[in-house]
């Protein structure tokens, strides 16, 4: 029967559904007996049923067969749950505006509940019938307890501070959640950085990035050496478990070989570390840039004089080195309806301007016209010389000058060729703007930059190349109609516009990017 046949298909469908609060017994029978499935439901989502049977996690179209046991939900009165865990940083601020900001533009009214064991709700209801519509659960842990709720399928989308990791990727795609390094199960919801803080009565302002690293490694411990008092440095950093800290040791610590010292004060909060140090004189702390609270942000130098400052312009474009996406991730389930829409809204405009006001960084792109890049130009002709000419320089601005740089920028994951997770974020944000129009009659010139290391024709090539893939990243992402409406091309300057020293790690990724220039 065509009927079964379309049955027995969906059932074995592996998407998933919104987390119920415990499973229980359920059977489902098509309307003529011919199918039935009995098994554990998982999941409901107002259209799907997701059920654990001896078959394996099965999925069901609820339209085509009736449901007997316990465990069946309202099919009058459903409310869609959404569960999220992981990261304080997002949970306690971010999450919540964002909620508020979705429930004021689609009519609805929001109740938060505080609940035991470091979970709160908030529920969404119509104000006409105070009819809940839908119920989202948080448990403010951090980014490792986030993927282990996920794992054992307590939570529907993970709050992480820093990308997943290979052994927790495999065994979410071993429990059949699908590739969550995806595009599709992983989003950058905000953007922020890693800043090194101090008390405001600490006289240094400044640290290389190397010597930061030496210092939360115990290799420095007397500010003496950072030209600051006599004095023992104190450490503090967030909890081990917590996606900032462990981003710390991704981004500072394991390029230089290094590991976090044993005397590290560790906080089960970020603000808490800005706390912590604001009131000590002698104390450092490694916490982001939205939870800086009064505590002074450190800039960041090299040998070559080069110094980057955290803002919000800087951690935008990437120009700033340790910056650190906010993530969400997501298992290849099947989400509820309002789900769905609330997580499309994360990447509206207006959602932009509410993360904005929430202190987080947005990612909606911003123009920074030429004579706002002094320091950029002012750092390419002090590095001109044998392998940058004068006349290359002056290229460069007669390419440029015209045109205005916006804050979408790309760059690559460490020693590859691939985009690192806020430019993948960039060629998914670019390519939509592209098909809504909103460069229509415009020219972009995608532009390649490197490092010094090496010949400078090669450099020049390598970013040529790199400018190439983003722009062709960006054009395959887009739907795009038979006739473009933008002009879009490409060009490379090698190493001619340094952002950083190339004498780290750190310095020589941030030197390797491809900007986005704009007439």
């Amino acid at each position: 029967m065509a009927w079964k046949r379309a049955a027995v298909f969906a059932a074995l469908l592996f998407f998933g559904a919104a987390r119920p609060s415990a499973a229980q017994d359920v059977t489902l029978t098509s309307p003529d007996g011919a199918v039935e499935i009995t098994g554990m439901l998982l999941g409901f989502d107002g259209e799907f049923y997701r059920v654990d049977t001896q078959y394996g996690e099965l999925t069901v179209d609820g339209s085509g067969v009736l449901c007997e046991g316990p465990g069946c939900p309202s099919l009058v009165d459903f409310v869609a749950e959404l569960a999220f865990s992981g990261s304080s940083a997002m949970a306690e601020v971010l999450l919540p505006s964002l909620i508020e900001g979705f429930a004021l533009r689609n009519g609805l009214q929001t109740r938060r509940t505080a609940m035991q064991n470091a979970r709160f709700a908030y529920a969404l209801h119509r104000p006409d019938t105070e009819a809940k519509v839908a119920h989202f659960d948080f448990h403010v842990t951090n980014t490792d307890e986030g993927f282990a709720d996920l794992l054992a399928n307590e939570a529907d989308v993970v709050m992480a501070l820093r990308e997943i990791r290979k052994p927790e990727q495999t065994r979410a795609y071993e429990a059949a959640m699908g590739d969550m390094t995806d595009a599709r199960r992983s989003r950058v919801l905000a953007l922020d950085a890693i800043v090194p803080i101090v008390s405001p009565g600490n006289p240094v302002r400044e640290i290389a990035t190397p010597d930061l690293a030496r210092v939360f490694a115990g290799e420095i411990d007397n500010w003496q050496d950072l030209g600051g008092p006599d004095a023992p440095i104190e450490l503090h950093l967030p909890h081990a478990g917590s996606g900032l800290s462990q981003a710390v040791e991704d981004k500072l610590l394991t390029p230089a070989k290094l590991v976090v010292a044993a005397t590290a004060q560790r906080h089960p909060r970020s603000s808490a570390v800005s706390r912590a140090v604001t009131t000590d004189p002698f104390a450092i702390g490694m916490t982001s840039f939205a939870e800086t609270g009064n505590a002074r942000a450190l800039r960041l130098t090299g040998d070559c004089g080069f110094s980057l400052e955290a803002s919000r312009r800087t951690i935008k474009t990437e120009d700033y080195p340790l910056t650190a996406p906010m993530f969400l991730y997501l298992p290849a389930r099947r989400l509820p309806k309002i789900a769905r829409e609330f997580l499309l809204y994360t990447r509206s405009p207006a959602a932009q301007i509410v993360i904005r006001r929430a202190g987080f960084v947005d990612q909606s792109p911003e123009r920074i016209g030429i004579n706002a890049q002094g320091d950029r130009l002012a750092n390419a002709i002090a590095s001109a010389g044998e392998e940058v000419s004068l006349a290359e320089l002056q290229t460069l601005i007669e390419t440029v000058g015209s045109m205005t740089r916006l804050s979408t920028s790309f760059r690559f994951e460490t020693g590859s060729t691939r985009p690192d997770a806020q430019s993948r974020a960039n060629i998914l944000q670019l390519a939509r703007e592209i098909e809504t129009g909103l460069y229509d009659a415009k020219r972009l010139l995608f532009v390649g930059f490197s490092d010094g290391e090496g010949p400078a024709d090669g450099n020049r090539r390598i970013a040529l190349k790199r400018a190439e893939a983003v722009r062709g990243a960006v054009l395959q992402a887009a739907e795009l109609p038979e006739v473009l409406q933008v002009e879009i091309g490409v060009e490379a300057f090698g190493e001619a516009l340094p952002m950083a020293c190339d004498d780290s790690a750190w310095g020589r990724q941030v030197n390797r990017r491809v900007e986005v220039w704009m007439r």
